[in-house]
């Protein structure tokens, strides 16, 4: 149907009179009537617009032609609201009474990189807070160490003082902190009094050259002040630190600096705070009186198992000789061990270290956590170690048989001792 003939059907004339149909415009596309003219009684004809339902619907139209209509989306073009006549629906696109579309996001500007005062500043104050933090964690440690009074005084004849520092270390036989249960593990036996299971001196030179960890054995005939002949042992046993301090330092000639003293309980904390110790085992151990049993090699101790390596008396043609050798080994490792960046600087090992550390040693009144730092930065750096010389036996009236120190080659050590002087070779390769 042209757009004349649409015109006629849809309306009149200005005078009410309908329009002559045209020719073949009575019947509609299906048969059905295009309008109506009564019969009779009707002054001016009504014409029918089409039901709604039977307005075809416009094709739906998309924002960008060509683009096939979104289901659930909204279609614009032209759509009716009840019985409202035909009109356009406002875009959405920024018409009139619609939001505004949104352009494309443009690029992104360069983040703004820090200055370099303000790293600077970050720089200052994580270094001040380390700062504080070390600070704060030397002044607990210090105030947590067990000073021992009186072990170091002075008393006449005493040896004049000499270049470097002299530390005695003892491992008592103390069970103190360990319960029933616990001293059957470790095979410690029942409590046994005031004793001491082994006795090094450390010398600490003022210049470059090493330290040297001189084991002392406990059944070396010594002369105890006010006692005579008897074993260096017994010297602990009767007046405690203080005269076996005293007892070495007449034996020795050094004068002593500092004292430090671990027992059983200590022992074991310690080496399990810092994760165990690599030890190379040279010959297969099986100890029952110990609580060891270990193969040949190089393996990782844990507290429990190193006190046992310390106290064994098995292997060697002299039992007390190696067991000597072995304290020095497991004291360097342990040391240098507890002293390692992996360990310090990890709090979940350092904190736990600290507090057992201090838990377990016992000190002179003198000695501070800078003589303790001192003492595992030269146990760190692997110190020349040794023995007296010895050579036979000796019987004391307190105590049987004793072990006789070598009094030339003791008098060549100490004396190299006493002037900051490297151990001859010769005394070295005697023991």
């Amino acid at each position: 149907m042209s757009e004349d003939d649409r015109t006629r059907a849809m309306r009149s004339p200005g005078d009410g009179r309908p329009l002559p149909p045209r020719q073949n415009d009575g019947l509609r596309s299906g048969g059905a009537p295009a309008y109506h003219v009564p019969s009779s009684g009707a002054s001016a004809p009504t014409h029918k617009l089409p039901a709604p339902s039977q307005i075809p619907e416009p094709p739906p139209q998309t924002a960008h032609p060509g683009e096939p209509p979104r289901a659930g989306s909204r279609v614009y073009g032209r759509a009716r609201s009840g019985n409202s006549p035909i009109k356009p629906l406002r875009s959405r696109g920024g018409g009139e009474g619609g939001p505004p579309r949104r352009g494309p996001r443009g690029p992104r500007g360069p983040r703004k990189r820090p200055s370099a005062r303000l790293i600077v500043k970050i720089v200052a104050a994580l270094l001040v807070a380390l700062l504080v933090t070390a600070v704060g964690m030397i002044f607990w440690i210090d105030s947590r160490l067990n000073g021992i009074d009186g072990v170091l005084d002075d008393y006449e004849g005493r040896p004049a003082d000499t270049p470097g520092t002299n530390w005695l270390l003892v491992g008592s036989d103390s069970r103190k902190g360990l319960s029933a249960a616990e001293r059957k593990k470790l095979a410690t036996g029942r409590a046994v009094g005031q004793r001491t299971d082994s006795m090094m001196l450390l010398h600490i030179p003022e210049g470059s050259d090493k330290p040297t960890l001189v084991s002392l054995p406990r059944d070396s005939a010594v002369t105890i002040p006010g006692r005579g002949r008897d074993k260096l042992n017994s010297a602990y046993a009767i007046g405690g630190p203080k005269l076996l301090a005293r007892t070495v330092e007449s034996a020795t000639g050094l004068r002593i600096d500092n004292y430090m003293e671990i027992g059983f309980a200590g022992f074991v904390d310690i080496v399990d705070a810092v994760g165990g110790v690599e030890i190379n085992v040279r010959a297969d151990v099986d100890d029952p009186k110990a609580g060891l049993k270990l193969k040949k090699g190089t393996q990782i101790l844990n507290g429990a198992q190193a006190l046992g390596y310390v106290r064994t008396r098995k292997g060697g043609a002299l039992p007390d000789f190696e067991r000597t050798k072995r304290q020095r080994q497991f004291l360097g490792a342990v040391v240098k061990k507890a002293a390692s960046p992996g360990v310090l600087i990890n709090p979940f090992t350092s904190i736990p270290l600290a507090m057992s550390a201090t838990d377990a040693v016992q000190v002179d009144s003198g000695t501070g956590v800078f003589d303790m730092l001192s003492l595992g930065l030269s146990m760190g750096d692997s110190p020349v170690t040794t023995v007296v010389p010895f050579g036979g036996n000796e019987i004391v009236a307190g105590g049987g048989s004793a072990v006789k120190w070598d009094r030339n080659k003791a008098l060549g050590l100490f004396d190299a001792l006493k002037n900051d002087k490297p151990v001859p070779k010769s005394i070295l390769d005697a023991n």
